[in-house]
């Protein structure tokens, strides 16, 4: 388990499905055995305007906010919310953007944050599979075969 505190800022526009993903990522931490706490910014988010959302984890977790600059992780689905959240990440932490896995391969645009959360979910070392059960348990049963191929895209590719 998490000794230290680990922050998550995800960052993109409505309808991309910026709360999605963190709510899977949550759900998931939480049922890994870790204390989760989440926040989100929803803004314009019905207008195409920007969302984020936090997700704090570890063994125990006082607030879901993270403080100014100290994000471990930044993930962008949108790259025109690159300049608007690169504040939040600190220094040294890991940057993840569309940039960062194989959109030649994105068959449905609409699961690009899932192949972004598989690209998050190769740093966090927790087992794949545990990744794969949450999203079908998000998700329709329709949408598994092309959800569980787009994480796995992202999960294995490398820039």
């Amino acid at each position: 388990m998490a000794e230290k505190t680990i922050n998550i800022t995800v960052a993109g526009i409505g309808g991309q499905g910026v709360l999605k993903f963190t709510d899977i990522l949550a759900d998931l931490l939480f049922h890994a055995g870790f204390d989760v706490k989440k926040s989100e910014v929803h803004g314009m988010s019905q207008r195409g305007g920007s969302v984020s959302s936090e997700v704090r984890y570890g063994s125990s977790v006082a607030s879901p906010m993270i403080p100014e600059g100290e994000s471990d992780y930044l993930v962008v689905l949108e790259n025109s919310q690159l300049e608007i959240n690169r504040h939040k990440l600190r220094e040294g932490g890991i940057l993840i953007t569309p940039d960062d896995v194989p959109l030649d391969k994105l068959t449905n645009p609409k699961a690009l944050n899932t192949m972004l959360l598989g690209a998050l979910a190769a740093h966090l070392g927790l087992d794949p599979e545990l990744w794969i059960r949450e999203l079908k348990a998000f998700l329709p049963e329709k949408l598994h075969a092309l959800n569980v191929e787009m994480f796995q895209l992202g999960y294995q590719y490398r820039k």
